[in-house]
């Protein structure tokens, strides 16, 4: 081991200025065995680095080379697996766990301490060696190989120097001096030992011959000595006297430093006290001003905002510790609370006198006004209170559960007011519905000047639908829209129940936008956007159309409340909890009078829900007119359904020609007018729905009375009727029903061929049959020019045939055609011409036919019918006009 332990200091760690202090051969546990030598290593340099260096033998020859190197430092775990039992196995924990094999337990004992060893001098690092004897720890060197392994005394190696180049020069020198230097080295000690001697005894007599100059140095040393004790006692002198000057300087530094100190304490005091006095201190105007301020006048108002926002500032203050602890604090804080408790009742009874006021005032309703149809304004109330909008957003921070009871006063008086008028106001527009007229009145029971009912509100709709049906009595559906709803009368009625509705729409818009405006001034509501509560959400399955249940106070359910926004909603609800009912109210006996003022309703409300929703979606009026919205929108969807239903049961006369259907007509006049209604609305996507499906009724129902007519018949009912309805689209240009247009005029189309072709029969009938004759010979197979061969097709029989049709009796056969068409259709539509011109084309074409089959199977036989096409044209023309 000493021979490998040089060889890799010589090959490996002496190039490299390292130090091999401990070696051991091991291999890796558990793997096959490849030995290799762990090495402890130490630089010759400062500073010192240890090392824990792998070197292999390497396989192309007999050289070492290192493999893999850590540092020490790095070291963690020494293991050594057992304690107790030579155990060759032991592992270094280093970035990771490394297993070894010793090739015997006392070179695995003897790295270990080397280890050891190194750590306690070189890096005093916290190694833990686990499993390890304490008496291979404790012992400093140890003995035999170990010694040889480890390397010997360390202080010794700290010593160790390598030669200089002089000192080698000299060396080789002195053994080339001495022949035997390298053959016999005891020879050349023995000798390098007499020169030793030699040298000690002339330093010794060097030494013996300076006696003199030693003794005179020590005299010399001597009164050095005494001189310095002279020095050292007038030190001590010195600092005896110092250390009362010490003192006392000691004594000026403790009195500067409290000095110090007591004025360092008494800038923070009079800071401290700066502090409590700006911060804390109320000034007595604002003190008197929370006592007895004025709370009517605008000055009284403004000192009243001034001192109680001085006032949440002192109380507000962020207090430094400890000074909850002062008394005059404690005080100053008692008596803010005191100001703000009397303060805020103060306010709180003002404001609830103001509410309880305007709650009782009877001055604003209309009773007193019953011509006028307008909802009184208060934006004088709502001017006077957003005076006070800075002390309630005080209020709400420091008095919440006074704040919230003014809410609760406010909103209830309020509504009390806002009750009243908004039921005098509907009781106005209901009167003005039902019509003002002196006659009205006497229908209406309506009597004096003041227009009061003598009834109550549900007995003027019975009454409003009485007469309205006495005035109207045959045009409560779409079948008698051709009779009345043209006339003057039904034009003004509508008219005025249109701009009565859009009144009360316009008057209830800026009033709910108003209230809500100062509901979120004066109550300081910022208006976020939130999701409507369960409270106030409206139930589509009421049969009210949607009224928003009850609200309880908000103190209730504010918890519950997702924001302020919220509040602001449920206040509103609670205000104007009358108007939802009052215009459901309204729109039925709208309905009532007039189905067809839902149109108007339809078109009307969606104008105000689109314009409300546009300021705010989530407001309450864009909530409540779209609730309202929707009780209109089935109101229309019942009137299209009525009109549908009557068509389905119209009944027609067995006796009387049908003509022109009242439903096709009343279809005509109500396009005619909603499309003057929807010219420019925005629910047009409605009145589409509603014609596609009045369309399709109509159609239906046409072709059900065609069928079931007995005296007209069924082409001349189908073709007049979607003659008309082709004449209406393409007059009103609808869009939505294009398809439905073209299909009419097909339908149109149709039923005039049909009718025609019926109609027109076979004027000239033997004629008819025997060319049916020849066509079907020729179908079998016979040739066109053998066809004169047949028997029963010769030309003699032609002849004959022809003979039976001259001019007159053409003519005559065509003027009874001309009365019996005439007797099937009506004269609205204005179609005779139409269909004897069809007639006419007709019969010219069955001409034409009947020539070619003469001159095809008949060649050559100068065979002509009795009359011409120029005939035919005189005789259409001379009967149309003669009748």
């Amino acid at each position: 081991m000493t021979a490998i332990k040089h060889a890799l200091q010589r090959d490996i760690f002496t190039p490299n200025d390292e130090r091999l202090l401990g070696i051991v051969n091991v291999c890796k546990a558990g793997k096959k065995k490849k030995n290799c030598f762990l090495c402890a290593t130490v630089t010759t340099e400062r500073p010192v680095q240890v090392k824990v260096v792998k070197v292999k033998k390497s396989d192309k020859g007999d050289f070492y080379k290192r493999q893999q190197t850590w540092e020490l430092r790095d070291l963690t775990e020494v293991d050594a697996k057992d304690a107790s039992k030579e155990n060759p196995e032991f592992d270094l924990h280093f970035e990771k766990v490394y297993r070894w094999v010793a090739s015997s337990a006392a070179e695995k004992n003897s790295f270990i301490s080397c280890i050891w060893k190194l750590n306690q001098r070189y890096l005093r690092k916290k190694v833990e060696f686990v499993n390890v004897s304490s008496q291979l720890l404790e012992d400093s060197v140890p003995s035999g190989e170990s010694q040889s392994v480890a390397g010997g005394d360390e202080d010794a190696l700290d010593d160790y120097q390598e030669l200089s180049a002089r000192e080698e020069q000299d060396i080789e020198g002195m053994m080339e001096m001495c022949e035997d230097a390298v053959s016999n080295a005891e020879a050349f000690a023995e000798q390098l030992s007499r020169e030793l001697q030699v040298l000690d005894g002339a330093n010794i007599q060097s030494i013996m011959a300076s006696e003199k100059q030693v003794n005179l140095l020590m005299a010399l040393l001597d009164e050095a000595l005494g001189e310095v004790d002279t020095i050292e006692g007038k030190l001590s002198s010195y600092e005896e006297m110092l250390q009362s000057v010490k003192e006392q300087m000691d004594q000026i530094s403790q009195s500067n430093r409290h000095i110090q100190i007591s004025s360092s304490n008494n800038v923070k005091l009079l800071d401290e006290i700066q502090f409590l006095v700006n911060y804390m201190d109320l000034s007595k105007g604002h003190v008197r001003a929370l006592q007895e301020g004025d709370l009517t006048s605008p000055k009284g108002i403004e000192a009243c905002i001034n001192a109680s926002e001085a006032l949440s500032q002192c109380m507000n203050v962020a207090l430094r510790p400890g000074h909850e602890k002062l008394t005059a604090v404690t005080q100053q804080q008692l008596l803010f609370a005191e100001l703000r408790d009397t303060f805020a009742r103060r306010l709180t009874n003002h404001l609830n006198n103001v509410f309880v006021h305007q709650g009782h005032d009877q001055s604003s309703t209309l009773t007193q006004h019953p011509a006028e149809l307008s909802l009184p304004k208060h934006s004088p109330l709502h001017r006077d209170l957003l005076r006070y909008a800075k002390l309630m957003e005080w209020l709400k921070s420091t008095h919440r559960e006074k704040y919230e009871g003014l809410s609760r006063t406010y909103v209830d008086y309020m509504s009390r007011l806002y009750e009243r008028e908004i039921k005098d106001f509907f009781e106005v527009a209901k009167i003005k519905m039902a019509g003002a007229s002196k006659e009205a009145k006497g229908k209406f029971g309506l009597h004096g000047s003041s227009g009061k009912l003598t009834g109550s509100t549900s007995s003027l709709n019975q009454l409003a639908v009485q007469g309205s049906s006495s005035r109207r009595s045959q045009s409560s559906s779409l079948l008698d829209m051709g009779n009345m709803s043209a006339s003057d009368l039904d034009v003004a009625d509508r008219t005025k129940f249109d701009k009565i509705f859009e009144q009360v729409l316009s008057e209830l818009e800026p009033l709910c936008l108003a209230e809500q405006d100062f509901i979120s001034k004066f109550f300081k509501l910022q208006q976020h956007p939130a999701v409507l509560p369960p409270l106030a959400q409206p139930d589509p399955e009421e049969p009210d159309g949607g009224t928003p249940s009850r609200i309880p106070p908000p103190a209730e359910h504010r918890q519950s409340l997702s924001s302020e926004k919220d509040l602001v909603r449920l206040m509103m609800n609670k205000i104007f909890q009358s108007i939802e009912p009052e215009l459901n109210s309204l729109i039925a006996l709208g309905d009532k009078i007039d189905s067809f003022n839902s149109l108007y309703m339809l078109v009307k409300m969606s104008h105000h829900v689109w314009t409300a929703e546009n300021v705010d979606p989530a407001s309450y009026l864009s909530t409540t007119l779209g609730n309202v919205l929707v009780t209109v929108k089935r109101n229309f969807d019942k009137c299209i359904s009525a009109q549908i239903r009557q068509m389905e049961e119209v009944k027609i006369s067995k006796k009387s020609k049908v003509g022109i259907l009242l439903f096709v007509t009343g279809f005509e006049e109500f396009a005619e007018l909603a499309e003057t209604i929807f010219r420019n609305a925005e629910r047009r996507g409605d009145l589409d729905k509603a014609y596609v499906k009045l369309i399709r009724a109509v159609f239906v129902n046409v072709e059900k009375v065609a069928n079931d007519s007995q005296k007209t018949p069924r082409d001349v009912v189908m073709m007049e009727n979607f003659h008309h309805i082709f004449s209406t689209l393409s007059r009103l240009k609808i869009s939505c029903l294009e398809a439905e247009r073209r299909e009419a005029k097909h339908k149109y189309s149709e039923h005039l061929q049909s009718y025609v072709i019926n109609s027109l029969g076979q004027p000239l009938e033997k004629l008819n049959h025997f060319f049916e004759g020849v066509e079907a010979r020729v179908a079998q197979g016979v040739r066109e020019e053998e066809v004169s061969y047949q028997l029963a097709f010769n030309k003699q029989e032609l002849r004959k045939v022809i003979k039976e049709y001259p001019g007159k009796e053409v003519k005559k056969g065509l003027d009874n055609l001309y009365k019996k068409v005439d007797k099937h259709l009506c004269e609205e539509e204005s179609l005779l011409q139409v269909v004897w011109h069809s007639m006419q084309d007709e019969f010219i074409r069955q001409y034409k036919h009947f020539e070619d089959l003469i001159g095809r199977c008949y060649p050559g036989s100068g065979i002509t019918m009795e009359f011409t096409i120029q005939d035919m044209l005189e005789y259409f023309s001379s009967i149309a006009q003669s009748h």
